[in-house]
């Protein structure tokens, strides 16, 4: 089989993947459940989330250790996951193709998908642990083999977020920036991608401490830039945002009608590219981000739970609508431009001969928390997989593949990433769908004792004081263990003869 045909079949497996019948309703499908299930989560515990989001918001907050990181801390590392390339080119690529209207069923994925992160958040709590050095660590391989006890498919999962997150994912996002640096200054893609392995090696190799410090640094700044370039556009082409709302509510329900005809979109295309770019945007269900907030200092699992949802409250419904909003005010729908290329395009128009250097600016720094971010995910992985001895090694090949990132633009790595983001999905699903019932007892542990001054059954103020299990030896060491077991139980022990013995005895022989 040549490349090309190969790239063909990994097309065609994603069309089916991220299609109309298999992700797309299992994801939407999870979320309204849960939602039911934990009573609109969402909605009766909203102003609470963002009071503890905001009252907890600090630049210079004390350093992650083995005890995990503040609660703002796991936040801006899981936003660094979330706010990438999806954010500039994920949601110029749904309007092109499914029109304005996608961007409301963006919303209403996101809405849903604020149930489906709170549980995989509050999962991710009951279930960390601590590795061999006593740092807390923990995610969907956790919960999946501790509260499904099904190993196989936690293993199955860590291997998925390894390659799609890590390396394939983390490839794909240094091309983003070599090639924005190379189109807006012409810088060329070998000397961004040495700056992007030097940078990213400095604070892989500061663990956990680094890596919380600075998300909790670089995730507001990255944040009030682009939300601030966006509003000058958007506030100068004021005359056209109700307009704009227009467009993405007449859409949402005839694609051609809210564009004159200009984006030839179905009502079934809005649908598809708006909740898939969405999901793939914020990452309700994909089982990345609980990986940050296991680590989260908090008295109750519910409590980053709730923390969770804010930021991809954040991630959709502020950073994609600054985007979406941009390019609608300023005219620059075309039909024929996607991506990166429509999202540099409305940003020239509204800021002029600073716009493409403005995109590649911003997508610089989303790309590069994404790899942080995403480095971070797949290491929890290596650990649970193989143990702290082969973190060394993950880290050295994540470095090679985003040098090698820079360079390639290959259709099929992208391709690739699409297809292992969708796969890891699989696995983490069925566990919110199977522990969904433990989510909504540990809710109403807070919602009735944690809440109310009383001791509860879950988290630092329990009984138990919330302490991590501590990480079961790696498979082979159980399976070896296991074998050497067997084998003595086959040893036979012959008889004891008594008069032998006792004949041994007499003659003093015994003692040896």
């Amino acid at each position: 089989m040549e490349m090309d045909d190969f790239t063909q079949l990994v097309q065609s497996v994603n069309g089916l993947l991220w299609g109309m019948y298999c992700l797309i309703p299992l994801l939407v499908g999870t979320g309204i459940y849960l939602t039911i299930k934990l009573r609109f989560i969402q909605i009766r515990r909203f102003g609470q989330a963002f009071r503890k989001v905001f009252g907890g918001i600090t630049l210079f907050g004390d350093k992650a250790g083995k005890d995990g990181m503040s609660s703002f801390q796991s936040l801006a590392t899981a936003i660094s996951a979330q706010v990438g390339t999806g954010n500039l080119a994920g949601v110029a690529t749904a309007i092109a193709m499914g029109g304005p209207g996608a961007i409301f069923w963006m919303w209403l994925a996101a809405f849903f998908g604020m149930a489906t992160i709170f549980a995989e958040a509050t999962l991710a709590q009951v279930f960390r642990a601590r590795d061999a050095h006593g740092q807390i660590m923990g995610g969907p391989a956790f919960y999946i083999s501790r509260g499904l006890h099904n190993k196989p498919l936690a293993a199955f999962f860590a291997v998925s977020i390894i390659i799609a997150l890590g390396f394939i994912g983390n490839m794909v996002q240094a091309n983003s920036i070599a090639d924005g640096f190379h189109k807006a200054f012409e810088i060329p893609q070998w000397a961004t991608g040495i700056f992007v392995f030097a940078i990213a090696g400095f604070i892989f190799i500061g663990g956990v401490r680094r890596i919380a410090s600075f998300a909790e640094k670089m995730v507001p700044l990255m944040a009030v830039v682009y939300i601030l370039g966006s509003l000058t556009i958007i506030f100068s082409n004021y005359d056209m945002i109700l307009p704009a709302f227009k467009e993405i509510i007449v859409g949402a329900f005839d694609p051609s009608a809210a564009t004159g005809g200009i984006i030839g979109a179905s009502l079934k295309e809005a649908i598809r590219y708006g909740v898939a770019r969405g999901l793939f945007s914020n990452e309700a269900g994909m089982g990345s981000t609980p990986h940050a907030h296991a680590l989260a200092q908090v008295k109750h699992p519910c409590e980053q739970g709730l923390v969770a949802y804010v930021g991809l409250f954040f991630d959709t419904f502020i950073v994609l609508n600054m985007t979406a909003l941009v390019i609608l005010t300023t005219g620059v729908l075309d039909g024929k431009s996607t991506g990166i290329v429509l999202t540099q395009a409305a940003f020239t128009a509204g800021l002029g001969d600073i716009g493409p250097g403005f995109v590649a600016i911003c997508l610089f720094f989303f790309a590069f928390t994404t790899i942080v971010g995403w480095y971070f995910f797949g290491e929890q992985n290596v650990k649970y997989l193989l143990g702290l001895r082969w973190v060394q090694s993950y880290r050295v090949l994540v470095l090679c593949f985003l040098m090698l990132g820079s360079f390639l633009h290959v259709t099929l790595v992208w391709e690739l990433a699409d297809f292992f983001n969708g796969i890891m999905v699989i696995p983490n699903v069925i566990a919110l769908l199977a522990l969904s019932g433990l989510v909504a007892k540990v809710l109403k542990d807070y919602d009735t004792k944690f809440m109310l001054g009383e001791t509860p059954e879950y988290g630092a103020l329990s009984p138990s004081g919330g302490e991590p299990f501590s990480l079961e030896p790696s498979p082979r060491k159980g399976r070896r263990f296991s074998r050497l077991k067997l084998r003595l139980r086959r040893k036979k022990t012959p008889p004891v003869n008594l008069d032998e013995m006792d004949q041994l005895k007499e003659r003093g022989l015994d003692r040896f």
